[in-house]
């Protein structure tokens, strides 16, 4: 909780806040005006005249595709992958997978199928994926 001092020196609670009805026009407009800006912020600077702090914007529609997002994430559910991919690392690493070129060709696999989703995650967002 913050407190504030009075004109004695005495610490004392910060005020309640202070409420105001406006009709639905009127918020309206107002939040119109803020332009993104928390109302209690931007009407203490319009009253007051301090400056307005600079609004991060976010994107609204960050999912270009809902239906191809759909799909991978659904892809990914069913999958084990993270699983799969962490027990044939251990198993590479300990030697008891020995990587014959059958095991090279599932891996590539793998690997495209992986690609695959990332691609089709990045057009789902609207993100170019840059070089393959």
């Amino acid at each position: 909780m913050q407190t504030e001092f009075n004109r004695h020196g005495s610490q004392r609670k910060r005020e309640a806040p202070f409420s105001l009805r406006l009709t639905f026009e009127e918020r309206a407009k107002l939040e119109d005006a803020a332009n993104g800006v928390p109302l209690g912020t931007y009407i203490k600077a319009v009253l007051f005249g301090s400056s307005l702090p600079k609004v991060r914007r976010r994107n609204t529609q960050p999912v270009k595709d809902h239906e191809a997002l759909g799909r991978v994430l659904a892809a990914l559910g069913q999958s084990r992958l993270s699983a799969n991919l962490n027990q044939m690392a251990r198993a590479v690493n300990t030697g008891t997978l020995p990587v014959h070129p059958e095991t090279e060709a599932d891996l590539r696999r793998a690997c495209g199928e992986v690609h695959e989703m990332r691609t089709a995650l990045l057009e789902a967002f609207g993100k170019d994926g840059g070089a393959s």
